[in-house]
């Protein structure tokens, strides 16, 4: 029998992580002959996972975190070919002369980023510095930043000042990253970026909500749009069981973009 190769450890993380947020509580025991590396290995893994907000460390384990995400410049690690592959998809749906409202968050990043390249004459409304700071690479987009209280964390502001701005706007659509899907909807783990979500929602004709597969049956604190209320999800695996049904029953459509394989 051939050996597993040996992953880096920045690719074991990202295993252990998506794993984690799709599956069952894990043992050390099982992660070391998985990814072939010793439990001493695993165990530092762990730690530094759990350090980085990115799980939680149990006896002899790790367990999926509940409500919490590690900080935003964190998540731009993981994930990376899926988000770009959501990213291509997600810019697609977007036409000249709309009003866009875009949320904070790292996939969303990495639409705007698409967007920056392949969209033009847009108008855009967001809290996410990040987003606007990549917008603002095309002259042909106008960028409108909401006020409200910094959080350095997520790089976005929030709060009443925030939501009270949006509220006096029209958007042709919005598009929304998320912490969990669960069968109630689209979760966040902050409840004041849910509330800046679910003002965009209101505001625009239609919501894109854009995430990879680990969200998918991950509850987190706060529902921010119910399936109903959602147009589009756009991802990188078609979810399956009660959330795939909660989604068809909603008529959501749903949009699979395949990440691209390394050559």
């Amino acid at each position: 029998m051939l050996d597993k190769p040996r992953l880096a450890k920045s690719e074991r993380h990202e295993r252990i992580v998506a794993e984690l947020r799709v599956g069952h509580p894990l043992r050390v025991s099982e992660l070391a002959a998985e990814l072939g590396v010793s439990t001493e290995t695993i165990r530092r893994d762990l730690d530094e996972l759990e350090g980085r907000g990115l799980i939680s460390r149990t006896y002899g384990g790790a367990v999926r975190p509940f409500a919490t995400e590690p900080a935003v410049s964190e998540r731009h690690t993981l994930m990376v070919a899926e988000r770009e592959a959501i990213a291509v998809a997600a810019a697609a749906l977007v036409r000249p002369g709309e009003v866009v409202a875009i949320g904070g968050g790292a996939t969303t990043l990495h639409v705007a980023r698409r967007i920056a390249a392949e969209c033009h004459d847009l108008t855009v409304i967001t809290h996410s510095y990040g987003v606007a700071t990549v917008l603002a690479a095309n002259p042909t987009i106008t960028v409108i930043m909401c006020p409200g209280r910094y959080n350095g964390l997520e790089g976005s502001v929030f709060g009443p000042e925030c939501i009270d701005f949006v509220q006096g706007f029209h958007a042709n659509r919005a598009i929304l990253g998320a912490s969990g899907l669960t069968t109630d909807g689209a979760n966040d783990a902050d409840a004041m970026a849910a509330a800046v979500y679910r003002a965009f929602m209101k505001r625009a004709a239609h919501t894109v909500i854009v995430a990879d597969h680990t969200k998918f049956d991950r509850p987190a604190l706060a529902v921010y749009g119910r399936w109903t209320d959602i147009s589009t999800l756009v991802t990188d695996v078609a979810p399956v069981g009660p959330l795939a049904r909660a989604i068809d029953r909603a008529r959501v459509l749903v949009e699979v973009a395949r990440p691209r394989l390394a050559a």
